[in-house]
């Protein structure tokens, strides 16, 4: 029969040989799928490998060049005429700008006898993180030095940063009436000042001036050189890193 030559039965020798053969040819099968798993196992890995190399990505430009121009409408502590200035762009609220103030008084009570170094304040609430208050407190420090000029201004920012618990938890209808009365301001020509919004504008100004420059935090500060050279100072720094940027401004030509 035709159909069993093509599908013949096996004789009973036959069966037994080929039974003993399957358990060798099997371990051979399998051994040689195992090589070839790990030939290209190991050429994947090695692509995935390459693939996987990331470009190095530029460090972002530095735009501190971009800061607005120090006048005698900043509120400065020192004197315009400082050959260095520290422009401080803060956020009262902000437990790092609390520290920042408090280094950078000290660096002025160093330098304040060569008149080297000048320091100025500017707005940059984030009404992100410290809603309401920390923009209030600004407003308020504007209307302050809208009443009692440049000293009155450093007065209440350096005692409100004495009395802030900061981030968003300082009572200000009790601290701020607290520190108006302490330097003499009338109240009743603040609360109109405040009332009048007025400053608005100028806080807004100060936070986009921020951000044109590089600012995406608080404190952020830039060291302007005699020539116009911008250095960056990125959160509260220790008064040596400061230090290290003024000897660096008074390198720059």
């Amino acid at each position: 029969m035709e159909e069993q030559i093509v599908n013949p039965t096996p004789s009973p020798k036959t069966k037994k040989i080929d039974s003993s053969l399957y358990i060798p040819i099997s371990i051979v099968i399998a051994g040689a799928f195992m090589a070839l798993a790990l030939y290209f196992s190991l050429g994947t890995s090695t692509q995935v490998a390459v693939d996987k190399v990331e470009p190095k990505v530029a460090a972002p430009a530095d735009t501190t060049s971009a800061i607005r121009k120090i006048t005698p409408s900043d509120y400065i502590k020192g004197s315009l005429d400082a050959p260095i200035k520290i422009v401080t762009y803060s956020d009262f609220e902000c437990p790092f700008c609390k520290r920042h103030h408090e280094t950078m008084n000290a660096l002025m009570d160093k330098y304040s006898k060569t008149g080297e170094v000048a320091w100025v304040f500017r707005q940059f609430p984030l009404d992100s993180l410290h809603p309401v208050k920390a923009r209030s407190v600004a407003i308020a420090s504007e209307c302050v030095g809208e009443q009692g000029g440049n000293d009155s201004f450093w007065k209440f920012a350096d005692r409100y940063f004495d009395l802030t618990l900061t981030n968003n938890r300082t009572d200000i209808d009790k601290v701020v009436p607290q520190i108006l009365s302490e330097i003499a301001i009338n109240k009743a020509k603040f609360d109109a000042c405040v009332a009048s919004d007025k400053y608005t504008e100028k806080i807004e100004a100060d936070i986009a001036n921020a951000m044109e420059t590089g600012g995406r935090g608080t404190p952020w500060s830039i060291v302007v050189a005699a020539n116009g050279k911008t250095f960056p100072i990125n959160g509260a720094q220790p008064i040596t890193e400061i230090e290290r940027l003024i000897t660096e401004a008074r390198k720059a030509i």
